[in-house]
């Protein structure tokens, strides 16, 4: 009787491993495309895109600086009749222009977060990373009129405390799959080809709407010609988020 129970003691014990290994493995949903591996976690994760079989895709341009860009892009969006887009703002450049921002606003694209101060966030002690996404919300809100639901961290740094605080704050924090390089300058043929050639569905195509991007409003229409052309409809970061119950999250070892 004794050996009897020793053994059904072993098999309980293989058996809820085993189940415990299957719902394990059964959390993390993955996809190999390009030699990236996106997951999806129930934890705070960055998105950097979504999973999708339809040709949806999101244009996001960063404004940090400037006041001349940004009317050069917009003018560009409303010319070729884009009206979906997200624009990250940081907070004390919205405060410098609020008749961009109203403008942007206006026109009905989406406003997510850039921050307060510009700066790796991940190098600041935890307290200064809640202070300066509170003290960019308050900001924004006051701006848009709207709270921000949705960040692009400075540089595009974070790590995992930076994702739990900024979860915990409401802001779920958004990367890009697509870089056009657009902050570089290196040419309108390159940005458009590089977007272009990287596009697929589902994907966030990272741009710049500040000053220091000489050059993107001159490629943007080439871009939107060519996307169209190939299938592509244009959506918000929100609208993509919310078109697939699975979130598409790239996990790097380095974060």
């Amino acid at each position: 009787m004794n050996t009897f129970y020793v053994i059904n003691g072993r098999k309980v014990k293989q058996a809820l491993f085993l189940i415990a290994a299957i719902l394990f493995i059964a959390s993390i949903i993955y996809v190999e495309r390009h030699n990236v591996t996106v997951f999806s976690y129930e934890e705070p994760s960055a998105i950097y895109s979504v999973v999708t079989d339809q040709k949806l895709i999101a244009l996001t341009f960063d404004i940090s600086w400037g006041d001349r860009t940004p009317g050069l892009v917009l003018d560009v969006l409303k010319e070729k009749g884009v009206e979906k887009a997200t624009f990250f703002l940081s907070a004390p450049w919205s405060k410098q222009h609020p008749e961009i921002t109203e403008r942007i606003v206006a026109e009905g694209f989406e406003v997510g977060s850039h921050g307060h101060k510009y700066d790796n966030y991940s190098t600041l002690e935890d307290e200064e990373i809640r202070k300066q996404l509170i003290i960019a919300n308050q900001i924004l809100s006051e701006t848009t009129g709207e709270q921000p639901t949705l960040l692009r961290l400075p540089n595009g740094d974070y790590d995992k405390r930076v994702l739990d605080i900024a979860n915990r704050l409401g802001l779920t924090v958004i990367q890009w799959d697509t870089d056009s390089l657009d902050y570089r300058n290196p040419g309108v043929d390159n940005i458009v080809h590089r977007v272009v050639s990287y596009a697929h569905p589902g994907d966030i195509v990272l741009m710049h709407a500040s000053d220091t991007a000489e050059q993107t409003h001159l490629a943007l229409p080439a871009i939107i010609d060519k996307l169209r052309a190939a299938g592509y409809t244009f959506v918000t970061v929100s609208e993509l988020i919310n078109h697939t119950s699975i979130q598409g999250q790239e996990v790097r070892d380095n974060r």
